[in-house]
């Protein structure tokens, strides 16, 4: 928080304090699951760093976003520098953080930082039924897919595809697949397990 921070004068114990909030992030991201967002107001500085490490993001269409750390002084401590840029370029991520600017939430979905924007009253409810359809899907499948997607980000396009070559001859051996290909030939819902 801003206060302890202002307070705070040792660079190590500063450094320390970034990555225990970092670990917890990144945690997040690695979770193995989709991990939805509700935005709701405003997510400025950490808060924002917070929802880039979701997977999802949905925002009411009040929300309100930036990393207006660079008018205190300092710059995102905790990802923020590294997860924009991915997420909705460098020349845009650049813009929000050298002015500080807050953006608001339908120029957060044209440029990519937002997966959808809905009326406020119908945020928790929109969030909610994605995060259901979303626990309905092959678990075991979400979690290569989500490995896949970050392992193979940043790399070199025929790394990448062997990473996901391998996360597919994974899922591959397990029972969810079974389960869900003889599900689409006999026209059923499947019956996921998780293993």
């Amino acid at each position: 928080d801003i206060d302890n921070l202002y307070k705070q004068t040792d660079a190590k114990e500063i450094f320390d304090m970034c990555e225990g909030l970092k670990a917890q992030f990144r945690r997040l991201e690695k979770l193995g699951k989709p991990v939805v967002a509700a935005l709701n107001g405003a997510a400025l500085g950490g808060g924002l760093e917070l929802a880039l490490a979701c997977h999802i993001r949905i925002a009411s269409a009040k929300a309100r976003f930036g990393l207006p750390e660079i008018n205190l002084g300092i710059i995102p401590g905790y990802g923020g520098t590294q997860r924009l840029p991915r997420l909705v370029g460098m020349g845009r991520a650049l813009q929000m953080m050298l002015s500080g600017d807050m953006v608001d939430a339908q120029t957060a979905l044209q440029i990519g930082l937002v997966n959808a924007v809905v009326e406020p009253a119908d945020l928790l409810e929109n969030v909610k039924s994605l995060a259901t359809k979303l626990a309905q899907k092959a678990p075991l499948a979400a979690g290569y897919i989500l490995s896949a997607a970050y392992h193979g980000a940043g790399q070199p396009l025929g790394t990448a595809l062997n990473i996901e070559a391998e996360c597919f001859s994974k899922v591959c051996e397990t029972e969810d697949m079974k389960e869900g290909t003889r599900a689409f030939l006999e026209k059923r819902a499947a019956k996921f397990i998780g293993r």
